[in-house]
């Protein structure tokens, strides 16, 4: 073969890589890649933040009882009708009744309501169960402050939301918008500020021994 049929056999090779480097679809980027992209469509799947109406009141409210005392809860029906129609009927089910908080974070928080603290091990608390109905997120502008009654989901699933909730003992500007507030303790945060410091792993945030949720129940509002 001559050298300039060599030449242009390098030639036909290198606009073929070309051709084959520019069909690459351009919403991955080097800079972005797979993961930046998926980041990307869960954001635009973000649903509308919902405004609280003040003439939406709930009639009733939750009451937690535990050994350090009781937490009582007030609902957002306004901005998160789905999750408090899935606590009560959960509550009502007395399907709280004997869970534990099983995540302590001092002066940050408290979780709980998983079935796996009913029975199951130490290190499954926190997993839920894969049968366990899912709530649909419903964000709103309730900002997370000292109070605040969240629920808890599977990662960056937004509606991957079951039965396991919690409280907030400060603010956390970075879940606003983010996580779905169903509802505030208007009675009862020195008893959920004296759970958060009880023994628990400092890295896991597993508590050393689970906090029981002796009964969960409904009752009648009282006026604000």
């Amino acid at each position: 073969m001559g050298l300039r049929s060599i030449k242009g056999l390098l030639v036909l090779l290198l606009l073929a890589v070309g051709v084959a480097c520019s069909s690459k679809p351009e919403s991955v980027t080097e800079s972005g890649g797979e993961g930046e992209r998926r980041e990307a469509s869960r954001e635009m799947r973000m649903p509308p933040l919902a405004t609280p109406d003040p003439s939406v009141v709930d009639a009733e409210q939750a009451v937690i009882e535990t050994e350090y005392g009781k937490i009582r809860i007030r609902f957002y029906p306004d901005v998160a009708p789905l999750h408090v129609a899935n606590f009560k009927k959960l509550t009502r089910e007395k399907f709280y009744d004997g869970l534990g908080f099983h995540r302590l974070i001092p002066d940050n928080l408290i979780q709980g309501g998983d079935p796996q603290t009913r029975n199951g091990r130490p290190e499954d608390w926190g997993k839920g169960l894969p049968d366990q109905l899912r709530v649909p997120a419903e964000f709103s502008v309730r900002k997370f402050v000292r109070g605040t009654v969240g629920m808890a989901r599977l990662g960056s699933d937004l509606n991957s939301a079951t039965s396991q909730f919690f409280i907030s003992l400060t603010n956390h500007p970075e879940w606003d918008g983010r996580y779905t507030v169903f509802g505030e303790v208007i009675d009862g945060l020195e008893t959920v500020s004296r759970i958060a410091t009880l023994p628990s792993d400092p890295r896991s945030q597993r508590a050393a021994n689970k906090v029981v949720m002796k009964r969960v129940y409904l009752e009648k509002a009282t006026p604000q």
